[in-house]
């Protein structure tokens, strides 16, 4: 059981990025570790930090439920994130590549490239 992002454009051969919970609930706390907090302190995520005392346009993508059987971002949240990811991934590239972190940097790549991919159609994010 898990969660599946993937264009809105119908076609089901596309690219999408697939995650467990636990999978994708590890990839987002790594996000937001690199935007300089702990997604668990945050409210929400079991913490008491409320989500106006952060800065960050990947905000969109870390404070969603992850079990809520569905959603979209917008082309212009997709745009707005996709530079911010980018940058997090070449981040991560120079640090030692443990097992997970090599992970991490494959999800951002795919994910990366559905955004690509929805912005360049002009469609929704969609969760599954």
């Amino acid at each position: 059981m898990g969660l599946i992002l993937f264009p809105g454009d119908g076609d089901t051969t596309g690219p999408d990025v697939a995650w467990s919970y636990t999978g994708f609930n590890a990839f987002r706390c790594r996000l937001a570790q690199a935007e300089g907090f702990v997604l668990d302190e945050m409210q929400g995520f079991g913490g008491e930090r409320p989500w106006s005392n952060v800065s960050t346009v990947l905000e969109p993508f870390l404070d969603r439920p992850d079990d809520d059987g569905g959603g979209e971002f917008s082309t212009a949240e997709c745009t707005a994130i996709l530079p911010r990811l980018e940058a997090i991934t070449s981040e991560w590239l120079e640090q030692a590549a443990d097992h997970l972190l090599q992970q991490h940097v494959k999800d951002a790549r795919q994910l990366a490239l559905v955004l690509r991919l929805c912005i360049e159609e002009d469609v929704e994010l969609l969760f599954l």
